[in-house]
């Protein structure tokens, strides 16, 4: 491997990174944030779609920019907007204005969207280039990072350090990490100067097309509850320990960084099972985990019990997005269509739905909100021998599948 390669591989790795850490720094602060706006549950949840509508416009827009302009140009596009997301959440801190704080978030979750899509192009390309595998600890450099951004997160809590000073020095770490990728990137990855109907799976209508096969309209239901177990602790679980088990703010950061690392611990560690027992039975373990661990945290008679449930939830949720994605691949003529259409559902379901869950919670709490997500994935291990025995590396690998960090 020569020296460009290993910077281009490396800036990767140091980019998704700081992205991990910018997530998880915001996650953190997110009792303090809702404080700092005194608005209530449900409000926040209204306030979290920012998040959620920006990433899902801009991992829409992150394959055809990437076709059009290359990998880099989108990358620096996101980066910039991620920064400027960064600032304005802030900024709407600061001065207690949701409005200002949701619009940030949006410009946020755009940045991130359309970063992670191209950063899983530059992967993909890497790996071709060295003929070794990149993705897996690109996406485990992301779950670091989380862990990283809740260790900072409950330091500046414990502190009380301002929301919005914190946000903006994460904004200049994200800020000069994306500098140092996007130098070390080279021009042109993932440009596609042919039309995009030549290939007959571009756009809407080849997404539409392949949910035709049963198969995969399972695969996609497996890909929604797993992927919204994860998005909903993102989301709600330092408020979850805050508000259902009247632990401090800085408590509830530890809750979060507990559910990080064992995340992290997860995606690092678990392609030796996949390789041995095969996708369906990690699935399948994987949901059950996952439903035992949120069962314990929603009827768990002290704060502490149900902390420790949160590695059972992390563990269970770990590897559940990336190999049902990686399942959808498994097809020999449209890979990339029905890996593009399970890569956005699972998408839809982790940055849309757990926003959602603010307005159950008004009504009962958001511990027994939590039995939604207790039951999706409980469905996920039901169904999970939709995905066949295969075992992760017996399959060709499909470019540029956008996966949930």
């Amino acid at each position: 491997m020569d020296a460009a390669t290993r910077r281009w591989r490396a800036a990767l790795f140091l980019f998704m990174l700081a992205a991990g850490t910018g997530m998880a720094s915001w996650v953190a602060r997110t009792p303090a944030v809702r404080d700092g706006l005194d608005v209530s549950t449900g409000a926040m949840g209204l306030v979290l779609f920012g998040l959620s509508t920006g990433s899902m416009a801009g991992v829409m827009a992150s394959g055809p920019l990437v076709r059009r302009h290359g990998g880099r140009t989108t990358i620096l596009g996101g980066v910039a907007l991620i920064v400027a997301g960064l600032l304005v959440v802030a900024a709407g801190t600061a001065l207690s204005l949701a409005a200002v704080v949701f619009a940030g978030l949006a410009l946020f979750g755009a940045g991130m969207g359309m970063s992670e899509v191209a950063f899983n192009i530059e992967g993909a390309a890497v790996e071709t280039a060295i003929g070794r595998p990149v993705l897996p600890v690109l996406h485990g450099c992301f779950s670091l990072g989380t862990v990283v951004g809740a260790l900072l997160g409950m330091a500046l809590t414990a502190a009380a350090f301002p929301v919005g000073w914190h946000l903006t020095l994460v904004a200049v770490l994200i800020a000069a990490a994306g500098t140092r990728a996007v130098l070390a990137i080279p021009p042109g990855t993932g440009k596609d100067d042919a039309p995009a109907a030549e290939s007959g799976q571009g756009g809407l209508r080849g997404q539409l097309r392949v949910w035709r096969d049963r198969q995969l309209v399972l695969i996609g239901v497996i890909v929604l509850a797993m992927a919204f177990a994860e998005g909903a602790a993102n989301d709600w679980l330092p408020l979850l320990m805050v508000d259902g088990y009247d632990v401090s703010p800085t408590a509830g950061s530890l809750t979060f960084l507990v559910f990080a690392a064992s995340m992290t611990l997860g995606r690092l560690a678990g392609g030796p099972f996949l390789e041995r027992f095969g996708r369906a039975l990690v699935v399948r373990i994987s949901g059950l985990t996952a439903a035992l661990g949120l069962a314990v945290v929603i009827v768990a008679p002290s704060p502490l019990m149900a902390g420790a449930a949160t590695v059972l939830w992390g563990l269970g949720a770990s590897l559940g997005f990336p190999v049902t994605v990686s399942a959808a691949g498994d097809h020999p003529t449209d890979a990339a269509a029905r890996v593009a259409a399970v890569s956005t559902a699972g998408y839809g379901a982790f940055l849309v739905g757990p926003p959602a869950l603010g307005f159950l919670a008004d009504h009962i709490g958001l511990r027994l909100t939590m039995t939604v997500v207790l039951a999706l994935v409980a469905l996920a291990a039901a169904l999970a021998g939709a995905l066949g025995p295969g075992r992760e590396g017996d399959k060709p690998r499909v470019e540029a599948a956008p996966d949930a960090a």
